[in-house]
C-alpha cells in the first residue's frame, strides 16, 4: 500500500521487488507467501455483515491479485518466477503442489505462493508455516511494519521494548502478537525458525537475510 489508504502502491512495489531480486542473485532461493489485507480483509468483512467463509474466499482472491503484481515487478527485473494459487485458477497461476514448487525453487526460480492455505478461517501467517513446512525452508522471514516483536503494542505503549529473541512457549504463553497461534505452533513442530522485520525500511530483506539485528527472532532457544 505504501502511502495510499487501499491498493498498491508502485514505488513500493518497485522498492520490494528490487530487495527481492537482489537477495534471489546472492544464491537464496525464495517462496513468498504473500497477503492481501491492502485489497480486502476477510475478518473485517465478517463484522461488517459479509459471511465470514465468502469474505476469506475474497481474501484469498486479493492475494491472486498482489501476487499478479508482484510476479509482473520481478519479471521486469529479470527474475523468473511462478505464482503456485492454493485455488485452482489454471488461466492465471499454478496449483501448489509441493514437488513441483520444490524444483522450481531448484531451477532458481521464485516462488510466489498465494490464496492462503485454500481453507477459510486460516491466516496468511497460517499459510506461511505450512508453506515453510512442506517446501523444507530453513527460516521464515515475516516481513511487516514493525520491527521486530514487542512487550507491548509500539504504536499505543512508548514504554514498550524490543525482543530479540524469544521462544515459540513464550510466543504462545504470553500471547504475544507475532503470527497467530496455529502458525507458532505448526513452525515449532517442524523447528523453524521465524525471524519478523520491519518492510517499511529499503535493504531490510538482505540485512534480515544476512542476520543483522534489525529485527527479533522465535526459535526454541531463549535468549
Amino acid at each position: 500500500m505504501g502511502g495510499r489508504r487501499t491498493s498498491i502502491d508502485a514505488e513500493t512495489l518497485a522498492n520490494i521487488a528490487d530487495e527481492i531480486v537482489d537477495v534471489q542473485r546472492a544464491g537464496v532461493q525464495l517462496a513468498i507467501v504473500i497477503g492481501g489485507g491492502n485489497i480486502f480483509r476477510g475478518v473485517t468483512a465478517a463484522t461488517e455483515g459479509i459471511n465470514r467463509v465468502a469474505g476469506d474466499h475474497m481474501g484469498m482472491l486479493a492475494t491472486v491479485i498482489n501476487a499478479l503484481a508482484l510476479q509482473d515487478a520481478l519479471e521486469r527485473r529479470g527474475a523468473n518466477t511462478r505464482v503456485n494459487s492454493a485455488i485452482t485458477m489454471a488461466q492465471v497461476a499454478e496449483p501448489f503442489i509441493r514437488r513441483r514448487a520444490i524444483r522450481h525453487l531448484e531451477k532458481r526460480r521464485i516462488v510466489i505462493c498465494a490464496a492462503g492455505t485454500g481453507n477459510p478461517f486460516f491466516t496468511t501467517d497460517s499459510a506461511a508455516a505450512l508453506r515453510a513446512a512442506e517446501l523444507e525452508c530453513e527460516i521464515i522471514f515475516k516481513a511487516t511494519k514493525v520491527d521486530g516483536i514487542y512487550t507491548a503494542d509500539p504504536e499505543k505503549d512508548p514504554t514498550a521494548t524490543r525482543i530479540a529473541r524469544v521462544t515459540y512457549q513464550r510466543v504462545l504463553a504470553e500471547r504475544l502478537e507475532v503470527m497467530d497461534a496455529a502458525a507458532i505452533d505448526l513452525a515449532r513442530g517442524s523447528k523453524i525458525p521465524i525471524y519478523i522485520f520491519s518492510l517499511r525500511e529499503n535493504g531490510n530483506i538482505r540485512r534480515a537475510l544476512l542476520g543483522d539485528d534489525i529485527g527479533s527472532i522465535v526459535t526454541d532457544e531463549a535468549a
